[in-house]
This record gives C-alpha cells, structure tokens and sequence, in this order.
C-alpha cells in the first residue's frame, strides 16, 4: 500500500499520521491561566529536541470548537511556565479525560478528581499520581504549516522522580525504572499502548 499525503485532505493526512507514527509519548500538561486556574490537558506531538540546554517540543494543534485558541497554549504564552507529566497506564482514563473541551478557566483537574503537590523550586505544582514531572519555561515558539500549528519549545528546568523509579546503573548513574513508570503511549484513534517487554540491545563499539 503506498499512501499519498499530497492528495488528501488534512483531516484524513492527520489521521494517517496518528496510526503509522507509533508509539507517541504522552505530555500531561500543567499550565494555569492569568487568573490563577490550572488546566490540565494530553498531548501526543511531543519529544525532546535538544540536551544544552534541554528542551522539548509540543505541538499544540486545532483551537477549540468555538475557535479560541487552546488553554494549553494560551496559557503558556501568558505565563511562560508549565509542568509536564509522564502518566502511567493506571491514569489512562483520567488523561483521555483531560482532554475534553472545557469552558475557559474551568479546570480538567476537578473533573477528573485529580489532586496537586508542591513543586519543590517551581512556582506550579505536579498533579499527584505521575511518577515523572518535568518543570519548563516557555525557550521559544513558532507557528508552522497551512493551520498555524504551534510548536512550543520549553527548557526543562527541573525534573521529579518517584523515588521508587529512581535507580542506579552499573556506572553510577541515574537509570529510571521504565516498567515501575509504566508509560501510557498513544497509537491510532482510541488506542493507548502500554508498557511490555524491554529488548536491551548494546550497541556497537
């Protein structure tokens, strides 16, 4: 089968990307608004870009159905700060959940009777459950393609482990329990793949 992208429409070019570009980490992301609300929302055009200084990228795509741009990004560009979260496959639910859209200012954190914690060092909290959150300030944006897609590019400025996923390799250094995080990742549609086999394969010298 070979698919053209350049005949079809963007819907169907979006569709197609979600089931061949596969798995996709999940950003859970933290933001708050002017007024001091916090919104929580998933999103799956999401990796790191850079380690110096370290930086990744959202892609935060179609505005919400009454054309106002999403929270996520709004939110962001007004405060410049926000906290990403890892979620494991126990919390799918509540992410899919997340994901709906809310009046402005309306928090997704309340729906899904989710709780936060302190930050320590980070004027936003963490949502309790994730076992990995990421601290980041806005490092730059940029809109990209025919429906002005927003890339978000932010500088992680601090990092929280779970304990118990923190580990130590035969080095010394910081080795994080992939299967005690149990990562949710998105495949096609409705889908989610969840954590399964590790394949340690050294590389060549």
């Amino acid at each position: 089968m070979i698919l053209d992208l350049l005949s079809m429409e963007k819907a169907a070019v979006y569709h197609t990307l979600t089931q061949v570009i596969i798995p996709r980490p999940v950003a859970w992301i933290l933001s708050e608004n002017t007024q001091g609300d916090y919104n929580l929302a998933p999103f799956s055009y999401f990796s790191a870009v850079c380690s110096d200084p370290a930086v990744i990228m959202v892609s935060i795509g179609a505005k919400k159905p009454d054309g106002a741009e999403k929270d996520t990004y709004k939110n962001i560009i007004e405060k410049e700060r926000f906290v990403i979260h890892i979620a494991g496959s126990d919390l799918a639910q509540e992410v899919t959940d997340s994901s709906a859209s809310l009046p402005y200012g309306e928090s997704e954190l309340e729906c899904c009777k989710l709780e936060t914690v302190a930050f320590e060092g980070v004027e936003l909290p963490r949502v309790v459950g994730p076992k990995i959150a990421l601290a980041c300030t806005l490092y730059q944006q940029q809109d990209i393609g025919n429906s002005n897609q927003h890339l978000i590019f932010g500088q992680i400025e601090k990092i929280w482990l779970d304990d118990s996923v923190a580990l130590e390799d035969d080095k010394g250094r910081l080795k994080v329990d992939a299967q005690g995080v149990d990562p949710i990742a998105r495949l096609g549609g409705i889908d989610y793949e969840t954590f399964g086999e590790i394949l340690s394969v050294p590389r060549p010298a």
